[in-house]
This record gives structure tokens, sequence and C-alpha cells, in this order.
């Protein structure tokens, strides 16, 4: 048996990790991002719908006033990520402005994908701010019965 010498703020700081990587996995990550952090501590998170038909997955994101270069679709290890950035608009100086609500930044939105998805087929489609991803479906093999002969 190992002794171990006893620590009362240990407890806290192991609570207070937790709570980090919660808030951080929900993008809200109250610290700005540096290098070396992971993708659900980007400044905002868009809302995405996701829906499925006989044939295909279908996930669509909010993305308004983003341009098309500043959004990437990758697939890596069974994972759709979707990054990108939303610049503010320096036509306007900061201080005529009364009140800023929408977020600008980096953003990250990352899905695990199920098995069923062919990922060499996967599309994507961004038009009047909504980016749809299309994930078709693979054919899945059927089972089938198999006779029993008795001797």
């Amino acid at each position: 048996m190992t002794l171990q010498r006893f620590d009362p703020f240990r407890d806290i700081m192991n609570l207070r990790n937790q709570m980090d990587a919660l808030f951080n996995e929900i993008g809200m990550g109250l610290l700005p991002r540096t290098a070396g952090q992971t993708e659900a501590a980007a400044t905002w998170s868009p809302a995405v719908d996701i829906y499925e038909t006989d044939k295909e997955i279908v996930l669509k994101a909010e993305l308004p006033d983003i341009k098309q270069e500043d959004i990437r679709v990758s697939v890596d290890n069974n994972r759709l990520s979707i990054t990108g950035e939303r610049k503010f608009e320096s036509e306007v100086k900061r201080e005529n402005y009364h009140r800023i609500e929408r977020s600008y930044g980096t953003f990250a939105r990352t899905f695990t994908l199920p098995p069923t998805v062919d990922q060499d087929n996967i599309r994507a489609e961004y038009k009047q701010g909504v980016l749809t991803v299309s994930l078709p479906k693979r054919e899945v093999a059927q089972g089938r019965n198999i006779a029993i002969q008795v001797n």
C-alpha cells in the first residue's frame, strides 16, 4: 500500500480541471484560444441541424457572412470537422458601433461518423450562408439464414 500525503486542495484542483474541460467541450472556454488547444476551445460555435433519410445523413450548419474560402470541411479517423473563421468587417470602425451581438473569430465543430457512412463520397455545398454536408450511407450487407442439414 502506498502512502499519499494529504493535500486539501487536490480535490478542488481536480474539480476545476473537470469544469474547464466541460466548458471547453461545449465551446464556452473562457480563455482565448492559443496554439495547441483543442478545437473545442474555439471562440464560437455555429448552430447545426442533422437529419437522416433512407440514403444519407445530412448536416446543415448556419455560417452567415462567412466566405466559402474561410470554411474547411475535413474527414479524418471517422470524424467530420467543420472549421473556419468569421472576420470582423473593417469597413466600419468599432467605435461607430452601438451594439455588437454576433460572434467573430474562429469556430470548430467535430462529429463522429457512424460506420454506415461512405466517407469517399461525402459532398459539401455552401449556399446563402448555410453549409450542407451530405453523408451518403453504404450498402449494408444483408444477413441470411443458413439451412442446417442433418446426417
